[in-house]
């Protein structure tokens, strides 16, 4: 366990960004499934629409922490190459 007084800060805010990193990482887990299933149901309106709202949360994440960003860079290149095929 922490013993210095600044190690115990560290420790403190190290819960908060795990406990707000991990809701993060929920809710954007939880934007990618709603794409993927407007995938599965070839409705490509509603794919680009819920496209439209994972990408940008998905940058936000990257932006601050949550994800890197070159895995948000992944995530959002294969969302949008499976919203195109569907045009296609």
């Amino acid at each position: 366990m922490a013993t210095h007084k600044s190690a115990e800060k560290r420790s403190r805010q190290a819960v908060k960004h795990r406990e707000n990193n991990n809701a993060v990482k929920s809710s954007i887990r939880t934007g990618v499934k709603t794409v993927l299933e407007a995938v599965e149901t070839k409705d490509p309106e509603a794919a680009k629409a819920a496209l439209a709202k994972a990408v940008p949360a998905i940058s936000k994440a990257a932006s601050k922490g949550a994800f890197h960003k070159k895995t948000a860079s992944r995530k959002i290149s294969r969302l949008t190459k499976r919203v195109n095929a569907l045009k296609a």
